[in-house]
């Protein structure tokens, strides 16, 4: 039996089943709709997410297998253990969403064009504004710095709905400061019980890190439960994050 692909609308939030998804590519679901607060909330709430570059339609996607990290095997090896213990960075959460996600579209090691064009800046940092999507930033340390002239140097962004986090993109400008943004993200999570991070794609410097590839229908398993947790009121506040 042929695949369909679904054509969204601006009318109705409504997916197609994510078992509908392409097998290639793989995981394309539909294309077309809107990027409004409303169908990115219904979007990540089914495990569904948009990746598309400039020029290219509205495209969403559910791939199987799913990359995720189980937080308790988030992987820091030795190099990067010292690191953490000399602290040469200070991490801090939701403090500057906006230069997180210019610098993810920014990032130098991407090569290829961005996929995080305007639009989706735009989009994302309003949910950022009603509080489902967040940042973890990696600053330079220096004592002598002022708050005016800090530097960013790493960090990373994603979609939070209750217990559950999808990751969308990071960046890093000196070694190992996105790493630490992931270690902080994990040590944030587990700290109210959460077990993994969704990574939607894996790469290879995510599975450095330690994550592996589920089954679409183990991920769904898993995220249908981390969606029903709930997390305090004040979690996703402001502040610095210590992750050592």
């Amino acid at each position: 039996m042929g695949q369909i692909l679904y054509q969204l609308d601006n009318e109705h939030l409504t997916f197609p089943p994510i078992e509908h998804a392409l097998t290639d590519p793989n995981g394309l679901l539909a294309l077309g709709g809107d990027l409004s607060p409303q169908r990115l909330i219904e979007a990540y709430s089914q495990g569904i997410f948009p990746w598309y570059s400039d020029n290219d339609p509205l495209m969403w996607w559910s791939p199987d297998p799913r990359a995720i990290i189980n937080i308790n095997e988030l992987r820091i090896n030795r190099t990067l253990r010292k690191h953490l213990n000399k602290s040469p960075y200070y991490v801090t959460l939701n403090q500057d969403f906006s230069q997180v996600i210019n610098l993810c579209a920014d990032a130098p090691f991407r090569y290829d064009d961005t996929w995080i064009v305007s639009e989706m800046q735009s989009a994302y940092i309003k949910l950022h504004e009603l509080g489902f999507a967040h940042s973890i930033e990696v600053w330079q340390q220096d004592d002598s710095a002022t708050p005016e002239n800090k530097k960013l140097v790493g960090g990373l962004y994603g979609v939070a709905i209750n217990g559950f986090f999808s990751g969308e993109s990071m960046f890093y400008t000196k070694n190992n400061a996105s790493k630490f943004a992931l270690v902080a993200l994990g040590k944030l999570l587990n700290g109210i019980g959460v077990n993994f991070i969704d990574c939607q794609l894996l790469n290879p410097f995510l599975a450095d890190m330690g994550a592996i590839e589920v089954s679409r229908d183990e991920f769904i398993k898993q995220q249908r439960d981390a969606i029903i947790k709930t997390v305090p009121n004040n979690f996703w506040q402001a502040r610095q994050l210590l992750i050592t």
